[in-house]
């Protein structure tokens, strides 16, 4: 009985060391949350302070001279919340991986961070091209699009639950894209409630 029990215990444990080399396993549930926290702030500053009504985002083509005025502003908000939420992920997902004795920065990282780059960095080059042409209402349903298209990639070199969580920021730009007049409705919902509830959930499974 000792000896099959030895056994499964060394099955368990080369089963775990096979998954921290291939998976990276430091992301923090309390970062998702304070992401979340973070999205709703800012879409709250957006909509109080600078007049950016998600009912007033329509489908359609104006010159970028005419832009909203507060636009540049809404766009600053988003870069600093942005800036806020990867710095807290860092910081957050470094004392997981201290705690854990392992490295933040290794190869399973690297090839994380490449399969996110790729969809963020092409939807952040056509959402500049969409304000170039005056099609404002397509930015918040394409964060969302591709943010979501980023975590599904992510989801195969991490958690599996990424996935899922890619799937509904997917979704839930693709029905924006539908109902660009509430852009700003979806986007908090899918960038700030969401992550909210999925931080939670990954807290609560994985780092209690």
């Amino acid at each position: 009985m000792k000896v099959e029990q030895d056994y499964i215990r060394d099955i368990a444990e080369m089963r775990s060391l096979m998954e921290r080399s291939s998976k990276f396993l430091s992301l923090s549930g309390l970062a998702g949350i304070m992401a979340g926290v973070y999205a709703l702030a800012g879409a709250y500053i957006a909509y109080r302070f600078f007049n950016f009504n998600p009912d007033k985002i329509v489908y359609s083509i104006v010159k970028p001279e005419s832009l909203y005025a507060d636009l540049f502003k809404v766009v600053l908000l988003a870069i600093i919340i942005l800036i806020l939420a990867i710095g807290t992920a860092i910081f957050l997902s470094f004392k997981k991986a201290h705690k854990r004795g392992e490295k933040l920065w290794n190869p399973t990282a690297r090839r994380l961070l490449i399969h996110m780059a790729i969809p963020l960095i092409a939807g952040g080059l056509l959402i500049l091209i969409l304000t170039s042409k005056g099609l404002i209402g397509l930015i918040a349903p394409f964060t969302l699009l591709f943010y979501g298209l980023a975590l599904y990639n992510a989801g195969k070199f991490t958690y599996e639950e990424v996935k899922s969580l890619g799937l509904i920021e997917i979704g839930l730009g693709l029905i924006s894209s539908y109902f660009v007049e509430y852009g700003l409705l979806f986007w908090t919902v899918g960038f700030g409630v969401v992550h909210i509830i999925y931080g939670i959930y990954m807290h609560y499974r994985y780092e209690r």
